[in-house]
């Protein structure tokens, strides 16, 4: 299997993908290039001992920052790793590409690039989220900010087949982020996108509150880019929040230092539940191509992890699959 990797995206590149990299040819069967400023990729690559026949590294000049304008780049930044490497994709020879880069940007040159799949008119990137007992996928968060009813119509599809293709659920349930639980709450757009999933979305449950999402009240839950990046963010600051008041106040009190000791084995598994380096990347679904978006800081686990989750999305045939499943 050959992925390409941006080698320049995200806040600690190429430091961190060069290492999650290199992990991720030490424990998996993958060949990676990886696409960027070829000296400064090269000179992280020197600092490690890695099987050399299975990470090669293709030039680009240009770097995308996380504040140009994603059109931008497609026009004027045509050799930076994300154009780049989406067009190694698209021409052939590789099976997926991953980022850590600008998320607009990734949208924008694989939409432009790689095109949209048939029955999908804007993509949406999905992600594996925690749950009090197992996970669900979120879609979107992130790749579409304004969307009409139709795209979360067919984000429920998307979603539903990626839960049973590749995380093994026979039959999916699907909900809708809404601030109530009634058919009738909502904006008017709110309304559409119901009827439309109410009508065309097997497994469709309705509403679903935001204090519920982790509550394995759906399988496949579905909302618009702005909702679900600000769930994404406010689920990592309370997580980060808790762990900090948590470390405060054990200690404050040498029994609770004790407690803490004795708990640690349950401590250690609630952070590793809700970190999501643990999950990797998530994956652009509606482009004809596999595209894994990776956190802006992701650390060389999460990076290793996210190829990880890429080579199970191939190995499962997942493009095809959802192709399929719209038809």
């Amino acid at each position: 299997m050959k992925i390409v990797v941006d080698a320049m995206g995200g806040d600690h590149a190429p430091a961190n993908i060069v290492a999650g990299v290199v992990d991720a040819v030490k424990e998996l069967p993958v060949t990676i290039t990886l696409v960027g400023i070829s000296d400064r990729v090269n000179a992280e690559l020197a600092r490690y001992s890695y099987p050399k026949d299975r990470i090669e590294v293709v030039h680009a000049s240009e770097v995308v920052d996380m504040d140009d304008n994603p059109l931008d780049v497609i026009r004027r930044k045509k050799d930076c790793s994300i154009t780049v490497g989406v067009n190694m994709l698209k021409n052939g020879g590789y099976d997926a590409f991953v980022s850590a880069g600008n998320t607009g940007a990734l949208v924008a040159a694989s939409t432009f690039y790689l095109r949209m799949i048939e029955g999908v008119d804007r993509p949406g990137i999905g992600l594996v989220i925690p749950q009090v007992n197992g996970a669900a996928f979120l879609i979107d968060v992130g790749a579409n900010a304004e969307p009409k009813p139709e795209h979360l119509y067919q984000y429920g599809l998307m979603a539903r087949a990626y839960m049973q293709i590749v995380m093994g659920r026979e039959n999916p349930s699907v909900g809708l982020v809404n601030i109530g639980e009634e058919e009738g709450k909502g904006s008017g757009f709110d309304k559409q996108s119901y009827d439309l999933l109410k009508e065309k979305v097997p497994g469709f449950l309705g509403n679903i509150e935001p204090n519920k999402i982790f509550a394995n009240k759906a399988d496949c839950i579905v909302c618009t880019g702005f909702v679900g990046n600000v769930i994404i963010k406010l689920s990592e600051g309370l997580m980060e929040s808790a762990g900090s008041v948590l470390k405060r106040e054990i200690k404050k009190n040498p029994l609770a230092m004790v407690g803490a000791l004795l708990m640690m084995g349950a401590l250690k598994a609630l952070k590793k539940h809700g970190d999501y380096s643990e999950y990797g990347g998530a994956p652009l679904l509606g482009v004809n191509g596999i595209v894994m978006k990776c956190h802006g800081r992701s650390s060389p686990k999460a990076i290793t992890n996210a190829i990880r989750a890429t080579m199970r999305e191939v190995d499962h045939n997942i493009l095809d699959k959802i192709k399929a499943s719209l038809k």
